[in-house]
């Protein structure tokens, strides 16, 4: 048998977060939701709400850092390694929106709350971490300005995709993986035009060394 009071601090979110999803369809991301979780799993409801002490802020970000680690989860490497890097972003992102599918009037709600001005740097820190997250699961390893070019577009495609999958009532979502793939077409095509403006502008002469020559004429 599972003893919930004797988890730590880290690995009862969660376990919350789980029981919670079925209550947050009534109730939301509240209090409310909270203590009722806990009540089906045997839990102090004192010691539930230590797991977020700032409330639903607290259980929005244990939320998506749980769906991240689902997905990567559900994507072992030797699953993604076998794909082109097209295929293992969709890959990524298609499991995400099948493992929400049961609940996703708690993603509705979740992506609600998200939006009010007071939650902006959660929703726009958690995309980040989504983004990132996904991108480190196909292997990549840039550390330059393409590290961040690669992550804010993700984000901007996991973000327009998701609004799509919230009131996509397509079979199966099928409008919004094909809207998916018209959108990581995109980001393939930007990176292969980048790529060739970057090699271009390799051979151009840098404006630096120009103006550190004016600075410091060589003798």
């Amino acid at each position: 048998m599972i003893m919930y009071q004797d988890m730590t601090s880290l690995e009862l979110p969660p376990v919350l977060i789980s029981a919670m999803l079925p209550h947050v369809i009534f109730d939301g991301w509240s209090d409310k939701s909270l203590i009722a979780a806990a009540a089906d799993l045997g839990l102090d409801g004192a010691r539930a709400r230590l797991s977020f002490p700032k409330g639903a802020h607290d259980m929005l970000d244990a939320y998506i850092a749980k769906a991240d680690v689902d997905m990567l989860d559900a994507l072992p490497a030797a699953t993604l390694n076998s794909l082109k890097i097209r295929q293992r972003i969709t890959t990524c992102v298609r499991t995400r929106f099948e493992q929400a599918a049961p609940h996703r009037e708690a993603a509705r709600r979740a992506a609600t709350l998200l939006a009010m001005p007071q939650n902006a740097r959660l929703a726009a820190r958690t995309l980040w971490r989504t983004a990132d997250s996904i991108w480190r699961a196909c292997g990549d390893t840039a550390t330059d300005y393409n590290h961040y070019t690669k992550r804010a577009l993700l984000s901007a495609v996991y973000a327009s995709t998701l609004a799509v999958w919230l009131g996509d009532e397509s079979d199966n979502s099928a409008d919004t993986f094909e809207f998916l793939d018209r959108r990581i077409s995109g980001i393939m095509n930007f990176e292969k035009v980048k790529a060739r403006v970057i090699k271009t502008t390799e051979t151009f002469p840098r404006p630096s060394l120009f103006l550190g020559r004016l600075r410091y004429p060589a003798r």
